[in-house]
């Protein structure tokens, strides 16, 4: 196990293009860690560059102390789990997870222990002499898995595992992942574009935006405590809805009405009493079904709405419902920022924003009809039309701790160039790292000689980050 030190980290492409900018991140010995982000962002190319398959532009990557910018991919001894499996076909499990080992001359009682341990853990003892073609999306995963084990690496690296699996199969690996993760100890880092992954498996999660560091924290301070317009509107399922308001000392005016702010909310914000444009950030579960609410009716504030749209999932309530007011210039910018989010419901051409309320599944409230909802005023957000600054938030380190800028202070990036695609020859290490193949194709294009001395197949041209 080690520690992973990224200092400055940096990953420009020869046509300019930069999908990684200056990012500086303390992994602990142990920790796992979520890169997160929609796609574009870099975190795939970051991971990337952590294990060796794509070289460092600019900065210092370290490993257990040691820097490690110009070691080969073999010599880092990390571990990769990839989203295609990358099995070799006509191998059986056994020899597939024993791969790793015979390459690295491993004796074969050796191999032999450490293949049935892996087996044991991970549930493939009545698997091992089944091939590839065999087994479920879920299983093979599993094998995959139980390569990167066999090799007792400094830290596994999982580039998005379960994109391929169906939604009940990645919850249940999600589980198996966080299992094993906790069983060995080792440090892990793990990239994904879904936030449920980020949020239930990661010790802390670092949000990516076009190749920069928006942020770093545990999920609960990401998901309570979001610095950045992009932040909030990427963590969370409803995303967080975004209203056009007009903030005037500790009262707020929004399209739904007008509330008095506690004062911890507006701590931060000068003292006088002008009128300033804010957009008010309001997760969907802090709404709620006036008929519902006790003595917490006097931390918020009622309003009505008619519902549009209602999803009842049986344990909750979705209601979607659409407010006026916001001008051309808020939609086209919340429409931008879907965009970039991968989201959709936003429209640019019209003054309505859509709105959606988690209410308790015991509401009665209807399709076509006007409700009486109520809204809590203490978990309103508040952000910066210009900068996309989270206003509300105490001062302190705004991305978190285990982010440091070249000085070691917090950075306080919220934008950076776009990260697209880059051109190169990304894999031609792969195999050099890890004795698994580039491609789940037929073993005829090109394979690995257990004794090491058939040149592996390669794999060239663009790379998406």
């Amino acid at each position: 196990m080690a520690e992973i030190t990224l200092t400055n980290v940096s990953k420009r492409y020869a046509d300019g293009t930069i999908a990684v900018d200056n990012v500086n991140l303390d992994i602990a010995d142990g920790e796992f860690v979520i890169l997160v982000g929609p796609s574009g962002c870099g975190k795939s190319t970051l991971l990337r560059m952590i294990v060796g398959l794509e070289d460092i532009s600019g900065g210092e990557l370290t490993i257990g102390g040691k820097e490690v910018n110009n070691l080969a991919p073999r010599d880092r001894n990390l571990a990769m789990v990839f989203q295609n499996y990358a099995l070799y076909p006509h191998l059986s499990v056994r020899e597939n997870i024993a791969f790793p080992l015979r390459m690295a001359k491993v004796s074969e009682s050796e191999v032999t222990q450490r293949v049935d341990e892996a087996a044991r853990v991970l549930e493939l003892g009545e698997l091992l002499e089944r091939k590839p073609g065999a087994l479920s999306g879920g299983q093979r995963q599993r094998v995959a898995m139980g390569r990167a084990i066999v090799r007792e690496p400094e830290a596994f690296l999982f580039d998005e595992p379960l994109s391929n699996l169906d939604a009940k199969l990645r919850g249940q690996m999600r589980t198996e992942i966080a299992r094993l993760q906790k069983r060995f100890g080792t440090t892990t880092v793990y990239v994904t574009h879904d936030q449920t992954e980020a949020m239930t498996l990661g010790d802390r999660v670092a949000v990516l935006r076009k190749g920069v560091l928006q942020q770093v924290g545990t999920p609960r301070e990401l998901y309570n405590s979001p610095v950045n317009l992009f932040v909030a509107g990427f963590i969370g399922s409803p995303s967080m809805n975004f209203l056009p308001a007009t903030l005037t000392g500790h009262r707020l005016r929004l399209p739904i009405g007008e509330v008095d702010l506690p004062s911890e909310l507006t701590a931060g914000l000068p003292a006088e009493g002008r009128e300033r444009s804010v957009i008010a950030g309001i997760r969907p579960e802090h709404f709620e079904d006036v008929s519902l609410i006790g003595e917490e009716a006097r931390h918020g504030t009622t309003f009505s709405a008619t519902i549009d749209v209602i999803e009842w999932m049986g344990s909750e309530l979705y209601a979607y419902f659409p407010v006026r007011g916001a001008d051309q210039g808020h939609q086209a910018g919340m429409a931008e920022l879907a965009r970039e989010l991968d989201q959709e419901g936003v429209r640019s051409d019209t003054d309505e924003s859509q709105v959606v309320a988690r209410l308790d599944p015991t509401s009665q409230v209807r399709e076509s009809v006007e409700a009486q909802l109520w809204l809590d005023v203490r978990r309103i957000h508040l952000f910066d039309p210009e900068t996309g600054e989270n206003l509300t938030l105490p001062p302190g380190d705004p991305l978190g701790a285990g982010h440091r800028n070249g000085d070691g202070d917090a950075h306080q990036g919220v934008s950076g160039p776009d990260s697209q695609t880059g051109q190169g020859d990304p894999l031609q290490k792969h195999d050099d790292a890890y004795g698994a193949p580039g491609s789940t194709g037929s073993a005829a294009t090109g394979e690995h000689d257990p004794s090491g001395e058939t040149e592996p197949p390669r794999s060239g041209g663009a790379h998406r980050a």
